[in-house]
């Protein structure tokens, strides 16, 4: 076994939680080191199993209570203890109502600029084209849209054109 995997079982050797393998036994007879570090271990849990907390003193309740009650009766400070006053309250309210104000009407102005283009733009496609062009014939199309969507009364038409031609 390596040092450093002795290292990391230290602890649970040194407790007597754990039996000590024959690997680890053999270890330790040959590597000064790691039986060093494990007497050390032994004599610091020693130290630990002796040692006592000592008690609170009997007033440590009673103190405590009352440096509770002195922080809660302190005055707050800082940015929250603003906040909670009622003038800055209504300030800020103020604040955010004009400026959600400001932000709407925003919107709409730029939605009305919006449609006024959209209506320019509509009325310069509205205008008609030469006959025979390729703008004409999409803008007859767009016009008559539901008339073509119907292929069955072009069938007809067909039909009618070619019984008008050979009588």
């Amino acid at each position: 076994m390596k040092c450093d995997e002795i290292y990391g079982m230290m602890p649970d050797l040194a407790s007597g939680l754990v039996e000590t393998p024959s690997e680890i036994r053999e270890h330790l007879a040959g590597c000064g080191a790691c039986a060093g570090k494990l007497q050390e271990f032994r004599k610091t849990m020693a130290l630990l199993d002796q040692w006592q907390a000592p008690e609170p003193s009997p007033y440590f309740d009673v103190r405590l209570q009352a440096r509770l009650r002195e922080e809660m009766a302190k005055p707050e400070s800082g940015w929250l203890a603003w906040v909670r006053r009622p003038a800055l309250a209504v300030a800020l309210m103020l604040l955010m109502g004009l400026g959600l104000g400001l932000f709407f009407t925003q919107n709409s102005r730029l939605y009305k600029q919006g449609r006024q283009q959209l209506a320019v733009v509509e009325t310069q496609a509205n205008q008609s084209a030469e006959p025979g062009t390729a703008v004409s014939d999409l803008q007859s199309l767009e016009k008559n849209h539901d008339l073509y969507s119907d292929f069955e009364l072009l069938d007809d038409l067909a039909v009618q054109q070619d019984v008008t031609a050979n009588p």
